[in-house]
Parts: C-alpha cells; structure tokens; sequence
C-alpha cells in the first residue's frame, strides 16, 4: 500500500473568489484524496488534505495551472492521519 500522509496547508495569493475551492472539491475527488477547504477572513484558503504526497503534489499543480488562481506562497504542516472519505467545501 501507498504511504499515506495528510498536510494541513494554508494558501496565499489571488486565491479567494476564483474558484479555489470548486476546483480543489472537483479535482480532490477525482484523485480520491479526503479532507475539506475553507475561505478564510484575511482572504487566505487554508486546506486539509490527505492521500499520497504524489497526489496532493498532483492536486497543488492543477491549482496552480487555473487561469485566475495566483498562489503566492503556502505554509504547510504534516498532520496525523484521520478516518475520512470524502473531500468537501466548509465554512462561509
């Protein structure tokens, strides 16, 4: 079996009000990725994601490569594993 790990990133940049987190939900599935995305006040989206460090690179390129997302730096933390399934949108 692959080696799992999940990362708790936030993203900065053009990143709220572009689609950030429509195409993270999309794209996420499609890689059978779990964890959820949220807007943040201060404009920033921060992300918990889990699956394989290939595939979350591969989630982070399709990001990056979106027409008006501008990601201009990411604080990123390895966090402990949790059962989940699914990737979703939360908050406002």
């Amino acid at each position: 079996m692959e080696h799992m790990v999940r990362k708790h990133i936030f993203f900065y940049g053009r990143v709220q009000g572009v689609g950030f987190r429509y195409y993270s939900v999309h794209k996420a599935r499609q890689l059978g990725l779990a964890g959820w995305v949220q807007n943040l006040y201060d404009g920033s989206v921060e992300m918990e994601v889990q699956g394989t460090e290939e595939k979350i690179d591969e989630l982070i390129l399709f990001l990056e490569r979106q027409r008006y997302i501008e990601i201009t730096n990411m604080d990123v933390k390895t966090q402990p594993l949790k059962e989940e399934r699914d990737f979703y949108e939360r908050g406002y």
